[in-house]
């Protein structure tokens, strides 16, 4: 089974997956969305959402667009970079997002409109490989759809995925509106990991924590062959460490071994130095304050500490607060794995 560091805005970039590295990394990271015509058009910021370290070989764009001729172009041009493959959002249920016609609207359209987007694509990723390219993965991440879904609906759009040529789906089991509340609907992955257990792999994504949720998941979902987390991750970039050595203790010696004790102050400093080496100084303080109002959790004076960090006007700022917390509060900078 896999570990999967999921697709997350102003998170999934290459000073966060230093982070997760340091404790023995993840089997694959997603990239943050990645507007389709904004790439193609290589503005200014774009070259930062293409940076692929520390482990070129482990990542997965993922493109987001309203239509079927930019992302095949996007997809294109992605096929020349690293990385194992190219993921398409049909799962984002953020209203910005949405409303536009991407993320989740891909499962709301006429389906007929989203297999030609999915057929554009495929098709641009095997010319590519035909051209030279190492071959990408095509991949989907989505949701159950609209809040009046039906098992057919869902299975029917999902098949659809798997004709035209989809080789992994990942599956957030919850709906439109449900967002991140209540349970995730596991027993949907399950199904759908049978369905195709002889033909793709399923992934399974939402409500995982800790090892406990990660258990509980696995339970409703044994055959998903992957495990996606998100906001934990953020929280806690060692949390693949902590999964692998409970759910895969045959893995626990493996060359990613992860040290046995956090330096929480040194991670968050090192965090702080990564984002300026890679990341614009325009997206200093959002990728900084996205990272802190997670990883603050951790800490017994959670809100005072976060909204120290939320309001730090410069990474500087930041790194005197970080280390003005852990001398009153030396109690909290070193935990063990």
């Amino acid at each position: 089974m896999k570990l999967v560091c999921a697709p997350m805005a102003t998170l999934s970039h290459e000073a966060f997956r230093h982070a997760v590295e340091e404790f023995g990394g993840c089997d694959e990271y997603f990239t943050e969305m990645i507007n389709a015509p904004s790439l193609l058009n290589m503005g200014p910021f774009e070259k930062y959402y293409l940076l692929d370290g520390p482990v070129p070989d482990k990542i997965v764009w993922q493109l987001t667009g309203t239509q079927a001729e930019s992302l095949a172009k996007a997809a294109e041009l992605l096929a020349a970079h690293g990385g194992c493959g190219v993921d398409i959002n049909m799962g984002c249920s953020a209203p910005q997002i949405y409303k536009t016609g991407a993320g989740i609207a891909w499962m709301l359209k006429p389906k007929e409109e989203t297999r030609a987007a999915i057929r554009a694509v495929k098709t641009a990723l095997r010319c590519a490989g035909q051209h030279g390219a190492p071959h990408k993965r095509l991949s989907v991440k989505c949701r159950l759809g609209a809040d009046d879904f039906t098992s057919e609906q869902f299975f029917a759009f999902t098949d659809m995925l798997v004709e035209e040529g989809v080789e992994l789906i990942t599956l957030h089991p919850r709906t439109i509106k449900e967002k991140y509340r209540g349970l995730p609907r596991y027993g949907f992955v399950e199904e759908l990991a049978l369905r195709y257990q002889k033909r793709i792999p399923v992934y399974l994504n939402g409500g995982i924590h800790d090892t406990e949720s990660a258990r509980h998941a696995l339970s409703l979902a044994p055959h998903a062959a992957g495990l996606m987390i998100a906001r934990a991750a953020a929280q806690k970039p060692w949390i693949f460490a902590q999964l692998r050595a409970a759910l895969m203790p045959e893995d626990a010696d493996a060359p990613r071994s992860a040290p046995a004790r956090i330096d929480c102050m040194q991670l968050a400093l090192g965090f702080i130095d990564d984002v300026q080496r890679y990341q614009p100084p325009e997206f200093w303080r959002t990728r900084l304050q996205r990272f802190f109002s997670y990883y603050c959790q951790n800490f017994s004076f959670a809100h005072y500490f976060q909204t120290q960090m939320l309001n730090a006007a410069s990474p500087e700022q930041s790194r005197e607060r970080l280390r003005s917390y852990f001398a009153q509060e030396p109690g909290d900078r070193f935990r063990s794995l």
